[in-house]
């Protein structure tokens, strides 16, 4: 089976792991400045470090977290799209929106994270989620128009 709209979720795993990556870079050296030894730390919860470490190593924490969020739900409705063949066209553009505005959402957010345009990015991508579930219902329940 071959549907485009598998080509965004890719980008977007992929985009995932490279906040991965600015996570571990930026957070390593904050610790280590704050002379936390790694070896001796217990778990913790999420948000543990906020006011520990400056913010804005914290953004790009915050943001990988974000990433397992909503996007799961982007991945879902990709594959079943996928799966009932109409991951092409439309439903493939919306879907690189999608993708394309989760990427700037993340580069605000871990630069410069100024909220009320993050949330209108956040906004944004949200309306290309429900256009796809939407899409994802026509399909699997035979709602056609016209």
């Amino acid at each position: 089976m071959h549907s485009e709209i598998l080509k965004p979720v890719v980008v977007l795993i992929a985009w995932t792991l490279v906040m991965l990556v600015w996570m571990i870079v930026t957070r390593l050296p904050a610790l280590k400045k704050l002379g936390v030894d790694l070896s001796k730390v217990r778990g913790s919860k999420p948000g543990a470090l906020d006011g520990v470490v400056p913010d804005k190593t914290q953004w790009p924490a915050h943001n990988y977290i974000h990433l397992m969020e909503q996007p799961t739900i982007f991945y879902a409705v990709a594959l079943v799209i996928a799966f009932s063949g109409t991951g092409n066209g439309m439903n493939a553009w919306i879907a690189w929106g999608y993708v394309g505005l989760r990427v700037v959402h993340s580069l605000w957010q871990a630069t410069v994270n100024q909220i009320n345009i993050r949330f209108m990015i956040f906004a944004l991508s949200s309306l290309c989620l429900m256009a796809l579930t939407l899409h994802a219902a026509m399909a699997v329940f035979g709602w056609h128009s016209g």
